[in-house]
Parts: C-alpha cells; sequence; structure tokens
C-alpha cells in the first residue's frame, strides 16, 4: 500500500460514520464562503479525488445522502472554475442521488437544497428548460413557507429566467422576492441576491437607456459587495467588480471599466478559479469592441474560447465565440467571422439555450450581411426570430427590428423576392409586398409593446414621431391598436 493509500486509511478509521455529517456541515461553510479547496479537503477522509465519487461504504443513508451532496455540489464548483470537461455530468449524478436518499428518508429541505444545486449544474451546461423544472418542483413544495431552499430556488429562477432573456419575468421575480432576502441572515445569500438582480438592471439600463434602472443597478451592486464582504466571498466580490466594469463600459467610461475589471480578473487568478478568469475575459473583450479595440478584443476572446472549449460550459463557450465573431468580423476577416459565429450558435442550440444562439445568429446578420447570399442572409434571420421568440429583452427586440429592416431594405425576404416561376403574369406587386410586410412588422412591434407607439417605435428602432406617422398615413387600419403613451420618470442619481 503506497503511503498516501495508507493515510487516507487511517484518516478513514479515525473520521466514522458518525463524523460525516459534521465534517460536511464544516465543508459546506467553507462553500458558502467561496473556500472549495478548503471544503474539499475537509472532506478528505471519504473523498480522495476531485473528479471520482466520494467512499460511502458502511454509511447510513442520512451520512450517505449528505456526503454525496457536498462533493456533488463541490464537483460541480471546481469543475467550474478549473474547466474541468465532465465535471458536470458528475456533479448532477452524486447530487440526484442524494436527492433520492434525502426524499426516501423525508427530509424535505435536504431534498430541496440538493435540487436547487442540480438546477445550477443544468444551468452551467446550458440546459435552461431542466433548471427552470427543477426549480418550479422545489417552489412548488414549499409554497409561502419561510425556507433558505425557498429563497435559494427564487433567486436561481431569476438567474435563469435572465439568461434565457424573459427580463420580465426575471424582474417580477427580484421585485417580488426582495423583502424575504431582506429578512435574511445569510450574507453570501443576500449577496448573490443584490449582484444578480443588478446585473438584470444593469442589462436594461443599458438596452432601454433608462437611467432609473442604471441608479438601482450600483445601488444593488453596493449592497453585494457589502455582503459578500462580511460572507468573506472574494469569488463573488469579483464578479461584483467584473459586472460593475461592463456597467461602466456601457457608459463609454472604459478608463473606469478597466480598473474594475482588472480588480476581478487579478481576484480570480489568484483563486485559481480558471472559469471566473475566462468569464472576465470574455467581459473585457466585448468592452475592448465597444472601444473600437477590435485586434485586442479577438485575442482576449480568443482566450476564453479556449478555456471554455474545456468545460463545458455551453452558455458561456456561445457567448465568447459571438465576441470572437464580431471582433473577426470587424477585423475584416469574414470567413473566419462566419465560421465562429455558426459556432457559437451550434453550441447554444446543442446546449439547451436557444437565447445564446439567437443572438449568433444576429450578429451574423449585423456583421456580415454584405458579404453573405441573399438565402442564408434570410436563414439567419428566421433562426434568430425562432430562438428569440420567447425573449422579453428590448435590446434584442430592437436588434431583431433593425435586422428585419435590412433584410427588407435589401429585397432579401423570400416573400418579396420575385420567383421565376411567380414574376410574370400572377400579378405581382413590389409595391404592395412591401407594404403588406411593413404593416406585419408594425403591428408585431405594437402587439410586444402592448399598444404604446413610443415603445413600438423602440423596437422598430424609429422615432415616435416616425412611426405615427406611417401609421397614420400608410396603415390606417393599425389605429384601433395604439394606446396612450406614458411619462417615464427621471433618474435621481447624476454620474459626473
Amino acid at each position: 500500500m503506497e503511503l498516501q493509500e495508507q493515510i487516507v486509511a487511517g484518516q478513514q478509521s479515525i473520521a466514522t460514520a458518525e463524523n460525516v455529517i459534521p465534517l460536511c456541515e464544516l465543508a459546506k461553510g467553507f462553500e458558502e464562503a467561496g473556500e472549495f479547496e478548503q471544503a474539499v479537503e475537509t472532506l478528505r477522509p471519504f473523498w480522495t479525488r476531485l473528479g471520482e465519487p466520494p467512499v460511502t461504504d458502511g454509511l447510513g443513508l442520512a451520512a450517505k445522502a449528505e456526503l454525496l451532496l457536498r462533493a456533488g455540489a463541490l464537483t460541480g464548483w471546481l469543475g467550474s472554475a478549473k474547466q474541468l470537461a465532465g465535471s458536470q455530468d458528475l456533479a448532477k449524478d452524486l447530487i440526484s442521488e442524494s436527492a433520492t436518499l434525502f426524499s426516501q428518508l423525508g427530509l424535505t429541505e435536504k431534498a430541496a437544497e440538493a435540487q436547487v444545486d442540480l438546477s445550477i449544474c443544468y444551468w452551467r451546461e446550458g440546459g435552461l428548460d431542466e433548471a427552470r423544472i427543477t426549480l418550479q418542483h422545489v417552489l412548488d413544495t414549499f409554497g409561502n413557507q419561510n425556507s433558505e431552499q425557498r429563497l435559494r430556488a427564487l433567486l436561481n429562477s431569476a438567474i435563469v429566467e435572465k439568461v434565457a432573456t424573459r427580463d420580465l419575468e426575471a424582474l417580477r421575480i427580484y421585485k417580488e422576492s426582495a423583502p424575504l432576502f431582506a429578512a435574511s441572515s445569510n450574507h453570501a445569500l443576500k449577496g448573490k441576491f443584490h449582484n444578480s438582480y443588478a446585473t438584470l438592471l444593469k442589462s436594461l439600463g443599458l438596452s432601454e437607456n433608462r437611467t432609473e434602472y442604471i441608479d438601482g443597478a450600483l445601488v444593488e451592486f453596493t449592497a453585494a459587495g457589502f455582503h459578500f464582504e462580511q460572507a468573506g466571498h472574494k469569488r463573488f466580490q469579483a464578479r461584483v467588480e467584473n459586472n460593475v466594469g461592463f456597467l461602466f463600459a456601457g457608459l463609454n467610461r472604459f478608463p473606469e471599466a478597466h480598473e474594475h475589471l482588472g480588480r476581478a480578473r487579478a481576484i480570480l487568478v489568484s483563486l485559481g478559479d480558471q472559469g471566473g478568469v475566462a468569464n472576465c475575459d470574455d467581459t473585457r473583450a466585448q468592452t475592448f469592441l465597444l472601444e473600437g479595440n477590435y485586434a485586442e478584443a479577438e485575442r482576449v476572446a480568443g482566450s476564453a474560447v479556449r478555456t471554455f472549449k474545456d468545460g463545458g460550459h455551453q452558455s458561456l463557450l456561445a457567448e465568447a465565440l459571438t465576441t470572437q465573431g464580431k471582433a473577426l468580423a470587424r477585423l475584416n476577416r469574414y470567413p473566419e467571422a462566419k465560421t465562429t459565429l455558426d459556432q457559437a450558435i451550434s453550441v447554444a442550440q446543442q446546449g439547451g439555450d436557444p437565447s445564446r444562439g439567437g443572438m449568433a445568429a444576429l450578429s451574423v446578420i449585423e456583421e456580415l450581411d454584405t458579404n453573405l447570399p441573399a438565402d442564408l442572409l434570410l436563414n439567419y434571420y428566421r433562426t434568430a426570430e425562432s430562438f428569440l421568440s420567447g425573449s422579453q429583452n428590448r435590446g434584442l427586440e430592437l436588434r431583431l427590428g433593425d435586422c428585419a429592416r435590412r433584410v427588407l431594405a435589401s429585397g432579401k425576404d423570400s416573400e418579396l423576392v420575385v420567383q421565376e416561376e411567380t414574376a410574370i403574369g400572377d400579378g405581382f406587386s413590389l409595391d404592395t409586398e412591401v407594404m403588406r410586410y411593413e404593416g406585419n412588422l408594425i403591428k408585431q412591434a405594437l402587439e410586444k409593446a402592448g399598444g404604446s407607439v413610443t415603445r413600438a417605435a423602440r423596437l422598430l428602432g424609429v422615432t415616435h414621431q416616425g412611426l405615427a406617422f406611417i401609421i397614420n398615413g400608410r396603415h390606417s387600419d393599425l389605429m384601433s391598436a395604439r394606446t396612450p403613451v406614458k411619462r417615464r420618470r427621471k433618474s435621481i442619481i447624476r454620474f459626473h
């Protein structure tokens, strides 16, 4: 027997079944503080190697379930941080087995904890539908009960909806659950709530040019930083820095953006969190794109892509590929750009995250429309429209409208192209088809905007006055779909 095996055997003889659960509770404390390696070391008597299941021989059902849960959760976290291939599959297996055992024992709270951790693994892989179903089961189980696992399920439900670009649904969850999180004493959990809520507000503020949302995002980021500091959670402090950095990038405040992103990356490098570093690199690459530094954007995005390819983070891989593809297009490397964006669409679709695929398809139209044949460009538009059909993100709706106008203006929609068999003698009128298509676009925008001409104009990328003129002059049949415009309040905070 090798020396290491002798040491492990000796540890196991001391660490009997009776102290498995206390060890797991200690490991959970380290896990909640982001000290994943220390948590793994705590379980060393029963779990000798990351990437393999723990030793559960001779353990009772409760101890076995607890050990499997902790090993599964840590496999998911460290597999993500170190980008270990197959880690999420192993994590799901371990956590699923623990959930089954907890259910057999009638331990509802523990079974729910396992299910929430399972949903996180699904989300990491891009399986948003599976994550959503799993979390809804937890919420149905607890109803209105005051439970930490209910809070975790609410938080992760909002995150899933945000990733799926169902922003209004995510916003509803955050607003309704805010009082519940305010009453919690768990700093790590409260920090995660404020950080993810701030991320949504940031997205809404930048995409809709809503300063009140940006104000709210800054308040929420500040609260998140405070709670993570109280919890001693360095990894999530880095996430806050990363998110604040991208907010400043969206506001064209690039020196401040790079300052925050630099701090985030330094923390993650010090922790050996390769997945976090790659995510930060993708944010940096997107910032370079906004600055117009396309060569640096392509280089940094390429680094993120290489890391994510090894770790099974399909959603994040698709996002990084999209960033790299856009940078390549702006460097006039069009064939490489198309190949990269096609890969982003495929990865997102295979991973179960159609929204990412839809965004990649939009990027093809925006970056490569003058370099693609008409029929292929139309296919990308239809892909984007299909993948983003459930989106509630105003920015994406604006981009869809812009891409539709590009297709319309260039005559690349198959309904507007005069096919050989119908071009002559069948009463075809290009002007009539253009008018019909324009009317359909305006009708769809009004439906999505709840009848508001102001919001519909934003979706279509035109002014309120311009859309009103078009409706009054060319599409009076749509007058009944209009509703009065509501005024928007001004921001209470100003940037200096």
